[in-house]
């Protein structure tokens, strides 16, 4: 079976948008000889190569704890019990969590590489700066073979985000050959450091469909899937190549008697340490605002090119990044047309989203009497408005006061609540 990499890149472009207008600038990236991808599809295809050379992989497996030995070293995971009911009794396909033990574990970003990091203060032992993170919303579209180019990028940041946020969009022509029509993949990308609890990231992303510089494109179409992820910014865990480098480290752990320090010597002498380091300044450069940050980050690309003397540090970390809701005003969104913009139980309904009601709950509060006590009255309930579910919801209880609502079925497993807490 070929890999699913078969549509190169054709076109590079970077807008900067108004309201009414896309200006063209240079782009900043160069995707010459890349390709557009469905990461999904290449995963999958991944995974059926690593099964064929023996590898065991183990799908609707999710790890609920870390194990440690007598000397407190990390020795592998347990996973979740299987077949319990939303009240916690076991069902009749009850199944035993397992653990998972080896010589050495490789965590992806999840809650317990953050959980590790920070046990084993990581970040403290390099000096690292915290985590960034960024909320990307994205819909498969189904449109006109006449308005579609094979390959083309496009890249903007502006319009709809105010001058402060951080964030922009991207659209990709790709082809899937299993369908009738042509296929692009639009999304918005919203950085969660910005100031205003009011925004609502999922509205802005329906905005910028409407802009006339992406309008027509859309017009006529059909949406096939929607989706929504929490980004890390930035750092070696967002590079591809570095799990290979940690996968070989692994191997010469385990069939060479090495050890994990053979990783870091790796990934010191790879492109990616260069090419990070060239772009160390990029994101920190906006946390004085766009236009500081356009002038900044192109002396570092097109002037200095990654050799600047110092580094800028970013600012808080995002979640205390957000103002009160009192020095800031409603933001009122148009209502979505049906035809661009879409509410969010439509877009819930693209996303082939299928919960068991008949399980425990996956989303648990660490302290119930935040939602009501901080984050509704100083805050105006900003995860009513940033989840890109709709699964945080404020209701009246019978007192007429607004209680937080978790509406789990919704989940889209975006990760946004993990990636907003320290």
């Amino acid at each position: 079976m070929q890999a699913p990499i078969n549509v190169p890149v054709s076109s590079d472009k970077f807008w900067f948008l108004t309201k009414d207008r896309a200006i063209s600038l240079p782009s900043p990236f160069d995707n010459k000889g890349n390709y557009v991808i469905s990461l999904s599809q290449l995963v999958r295809w991944m995974g059926v190569k690593a099964e064929e050379l023996g590898v065991e992989i183990y799908p609707g497996f999710a790890a609920s704890e870390i194990l440690y030995d007598e000397d407190n070293n990390v020795v592998g995971i347990g996973t979740n019990d299987m077949g319990v009911a939303k009240d916690g009794s076991r069902k009749e396909n009850f199944q035993r969590g397992v653990a998972l033990k080896g010589i050495s574990l490789s965590l992806s970003l999840s809650l317990f590489l953050y959980k590790i990091m920070k046990e084993y203060k990581l970040r403290e032992k390099v000096q690292a700066q915290h985590q960034t993170f960024a909320l990307g919303i994205k819909e498969v579209w189904e449109i006109d073979e006449k308005k579609h180019k094979p390959g083309a990028v496009l890249h903007t940041l502006g319009w709809p985000l105010d001058s402060k946020t951080y964030g922009g969009s991207f659209l990709y022509h790709m082809k899937d050959r299993q369908v009738i029509n042509i296929q692009i993949s639009i999304g918005l990308v919203v950085a969660l450091n910005y100031h205003n609890p009011f925004l609502n990231p999922y509205e802005e992303f329906q905005k910028l469909k409407h802009h006339p510089s992406i309008k027509p494109l859309l017009e006529g179409g059909t949406v096939l899937q929607y989706g929504a992820r929490t980004l890390n910014e930035g750092g070696f865990q967002g590079m591809f190549l570095t799990g290979m480098l940690a996968a070989e480290a692994t191997f010469g752990v385990l069939h060479e008697g090495s050890n994990m320090e053979a990783y870091w010597d790796a990934l010191r002498n790879s492109w990616v340490w260069e090419e990070l380091h060239r772009a160390r300044n990029y994101r920190p450069a906006f946390e004085y605002g766009l236009f500081p940050g356009l002038a900044l980050s192109a002396m570092e690309h097109y002037v200095l090119k990654g050799k600047s003397p110092f580094t800028f540090k970013h600012g808080k970390p995002d979640h205390e990044a957000t103002n009160v809701a009192k020095l800031h005003s409603s933001i009122q969104y148009p209502k979505p047309d049906g035809v661009l913009s879409f509410d969010v139980p439509t877009s819930l309904h693209r996303s082939n989203t299928n919960h068991n009601h008949d399980q425990p709950a996956h989303l648990r509060l660490r302290d119930p009497n935040i939602p009501e006590t901080v984050n509704l009255p100083e805050y105006a309930g900003p995860e009513s408005r940033y989840c890109p579910a709709r699964v945080y919801e404020y209701v009246p209880d019978e007192k007429n006061q607004l209680k937080l609502q978790i509406n789990a079925q919704n989940c889209l497993h975006c990760k946004v609540i993990p990636g907003t807490i320290s």
